[in-house]
């Protein structure tokens, strides 16, 4: 058995390297040390760059100093802080790898709680005699690890040894003028190449074009497998190979592509982020065309989800250079304009020309038009930005008479760091969510106090708050009783001061903690894991007449101090009072018929659909309507992506590449019976993730690496059910049992390493677990229990 896992058992040093790279490897070079450090290194210049690198990293560890201090060292890794420690007959080297300047560099994406954190160290302890190196002994350590799960992760180790072994009379000393005239007189064919790496570039044999990678995994790209971890994994597999390719070969697998698949190819096109494929997709879309909506859309979304966009990506949506067809497009242009904005900004590149451009388009548009719809999409534009100039604007919009422009300004204002939200901010907020100016609609005052909680308030804005209750009107009156309640009983930031607050018996007391009504706010954990904790939020607010008003579904992502908004669907129906006959609350008499949905996605806030809007509207459709969802948001989203190249101090380079890929399907729909006097809203999503990491060393005459991965399915569903044949409405929130209902849970979790030689001679090495875990329910708060129960009218 051991025989077969080494791959090297019979092989020779010529049978591994070749003629040409042994004979290369055993040409001499020629080091100048000057004060123990590498001041020029000499070798062949045709030898092949993996024997050069190797010389390379010999040479780099004959650096020495007998001093302890910090130092900046060149070597084989690049330019490196370096700190020595000496001592009798030893020291000890230590390089400080974070420090390392190469010329080649990678990238990571910008999520935290879905990137990749690394750890290096590099010691090299030398013992001396005499002033002389006895010995070297390095060892070079570096640990990848996705951060939202440690055990998925890569550990690269590499040792180098030198020992004097005897000591002979070496060749004359040579004079000369300088340096490189002496080794000139030496040997001639001796060039100084520089000690730091140089780029070695990797043949890839037998290899498949981009057009027979796509016809090999098409299959897993149609609709049907959006659900299933096989779609994420081809996805993240085609992404690689589309990187390699050049624009002519990618347009070939878009024009080939059948008209079920091609979003989802648009998807890794434009996720795959090369010159190459940016240039193959806008000569592919014709954004004049409005029959192309959804392809452009699709583009424009995973522009918006882009792991490392640059300033290229960010002209190339520039609307002013181009004509687009489409109305709605138009609005999912400048609203993932507006998080590419805010991505690249996160770099440092907020000043480079485009951005400052695009900035200066977003934060003038509210106030440079009079149309409604252009105004919300320049705020949600501003919204994605999260740039700190927007904050007076969103503060100005927050007070204004249209209630759209309110609640997208207040739920901008809750996404900024609690440091930007100043006093005159609060003060706006406070004002609109007492009224103090105008009367505002129950959800946009419900998106003020929930702005209200999420910034450090003070006593009095708490006690201000508790003191409203049960002055409200019904609805927002148990809708705020419940979000006190799920502050306090969640432990959110505001739970402390609401304690305090609550001890005041004016402000705490039965009267008006004792309001009835069918609206809620309840938080609760998904998933709870050493790296990583995921929470869930529904709020619901409902009218004084029952009628769904608002439903705001929150999905979070926690890891190592960062968070992640990775989901929000937000529901909202208003002027649905006629239907019913009932009066409508107050600030909401003359409200259009409008119901549509929101969804937030992975920190970036997507065009809203509009289920209906307008009475007549809504009439046509209500007779039209089948009860099947609409689709909010369906693709394959790039979540991970890290690329790094580890320059070993031995003059091996080792390539780590870590990739999270999702395929997701959310829909949601409102369906409305007069008949049953019943209505129902539902929201769907279905998902599946895979994540792998793979590092390899490729040395020329051996390859070696290892792959490490999980994948897992998932769903989560739930209906809100209105019943308005007796008064009050019966509302129950609820997939089945009263609660949230995820769907069985598959994972899988997988290592392979493997070994390969030129010779077709490889081992690999594969281990791994499945699992099937039962579906699980997120309880929801004990009204909506008993609620259900009577909808339902079953046995409990």
């Amino acid at each position: 058995m051991k025989s077969k896992k080494n791959i090297f058992q019979g092989a020779t040093t010529q049978s591994l390297l070749g003629e040409k790279k042994l004979a290369a490897l055993e040409r001499p070079f020629m080091v100048h040390l000057k004060n123990g450090k590498v001041s020029s290194f000499y070798c062949y210049k045709a030898e092949p760059a993996s024997i050069k690198n190797l010389k390379r990293g010999v040479a780099s560890l004959l650096q020495v100093q007998c001093r302890s201090g910090k130092v900046i060292e060149n070597d084989v890794s690049g330019r490196c802080t370096v700190e020595y420690k000496a001592a009798q007959g030893q020291v000890t080297r230590t390089k400080a790898l974070e420090t390392c300047k190469t010329a080649e560099t990678g990238f990571t994406t910008y999520i935290q709680v879905l990137g990749v954190s690394g750890e290096s160290s590099s010691v090299t302890v030398f013992t001396l005699e005499d002033g002389f190196i006895k010995s070297a002994i390095a060892k070079e350590t570096h640990i990848l690890a996705v951060n939202a799960r440690r055990t998925t992760a890569a550990k690269i180790v590499s040792r180098q040894s030198l020992t004097l072994v005897a000591i002979e009379a070496g060749p004359f000393e040579a004079a000369g003028k300088n340096v490189a005239s002496v080794v000139k007189s030496l040997d001639e064919k001796l060039f100084a190449v520089g000690v730091a790496a140089e780029k070695v570039k990797s043949q890839c044999k037998g290899c498949q074009s981009l057009f027979e990678h796509w016809q090999a995994v098409q299959k897993q790209f149609e609709p049907d497998s959006l659900s299933k971890a096989i779609a994420p994994r081809s996805f993240l597999a085609l992404i690689q190979s589309i990187r390699k390719a050049y624009k002519d070969e990618i347009l070939q697998v878009l024009k080939r592509s059948s008209k079920t698949a091609l979003p989802q190819v648009v998807d890794a096109v434009t996720s795959s982020q090369t010159p190459d494929s940016l240039d193959a997709m806008l000569q592919f879309l014709n954004f004049a065309d409005p029959k192309g909506m959804v392809l452009q859309e699709r583009f424009l979304y995973a522009c918006g989800f882009a792991s490392h966009p640059n300033e290229r990506m960010l002209q190339a949506l520039d609307i002013s250079k181009g004509k687009i067809g489409s109305k709605d497009i138009k609005e999912s242009v400048v609203i993932i304009m507006g998080a590419i904005v805010h991505k690249l900004c996160q770099k440092g590149g907020c000043e480079l020309p485009t951005v400052v451009e695009v900035k200066k388009m977003i934060l003038e548009g509210p106030d440079s038009t009079q149309v409604e719809s252009d105004i919300q999409m320049y705020l949600l534009a501003l919204k994605n930005s999260l740039l700190p100039e927007a904050i007076p604007l969103f503060s100005k919009y927050a007070e204004s008479e249209v209630g759209a422009y309110c609640t997208i300004s207040l739920t901008a204002l809750q996404r900024y760091d609690v440091a930007l939200i100043t006093d005159e901010v609060k003060q706006t907020v406070n004002r609109v969510y007492h009224q103090n100016r105008r009367v505002y609609e129950k959800n946009v005052r419900a998106a003020a106090a929930d702005v209200i909680f999420s910034s450090n308030p003070s006593y009095m804005e708490v006690k201000n708050v508790l003191l409203s209750i049960g002055n409200l009107p019904k609805e927002l009156n148990k809708y705020m009783l419940s979000k006190v309640k799920d502050i306090l009983h969640f432990e959110m930031p505001a739970s402390k001061i609401l304690r305090q607050a609550m001890k005041d018996m004016i402000s705490h007391n039965y009267d008006r903690f004792s309001k009835v009504g069918s609206s809620s706010a309840f938080s609760g954990f998904m998933a709870r894991t050493a790296d990583a904790t995921t929470t869930y939020s529904l709020d619901i607010l409902y009218s004084g007449s029952g009628v769904l008003r608002r439903s705001n579904m929150n999905i979070y992502g926690a890891s190592n101090g960062a968070l992640l908004h990775g989901l929000q669907v937000a529901i909202e129906a208003q002027g649905m009072e006629s239907l019913i006959a009932a009066k409508p609350d107050e600030g909401e008499e003359d409200l259009e018929s409008f119901a549509g949905m929101s969804a937030l996605l992975f920190d970036v806030q997507l065009r809203p659909v509009t289920f209906f809007k307008g009475y007549s509207d809504l009439m046509s459709k209500m007779f039209s309507m089948s009860g099947e969802p609409m689709n909010v948001v369906k693709g394959l989203i790039l979540l991970t992506d890290h690329s790094q190249v580890i320059q070993l101090q031995s003059g091996l380079k080792a390539n780590a590449e870590f990739q999270g890929g999702l395929a997701i399907d959310i829909s949601g729909g409102m369906e409305v019976s007069l008949w049953y006097r019943e209505s129902k809203t539902s929201v769907n999503n279905r998902g599946a993730m895979v994540v792998t990491g793979n590092v390899t060393v490729d040395m020329d005459f051996v390859r070696t690496g290892m792959e490490v991965s999980f994948e897992t399915e998932a769903s989560l569903d739930f209906i809100t059910t209105v019943q308005f044949s007796e008064y009050p409405f019966l509302v129950c929130m609820a997939k089945t049992n009263c609660s949230l209902v995820n769907s069985t849970l598959y994972f899988h979790e997988s290592l392979t390493k493997y070994e390969s030689l030129p010779s077709g001679k490889s081992y690999v090495s594969r281990r791994g677990h499945k699992q099937l875990l039962p579906g699980s329910e997120f309880p929801l708060h004990q009204e909506n229990s008993n609620m259900c129960k009577r909808v339902f009218d079953s046995d409990w």
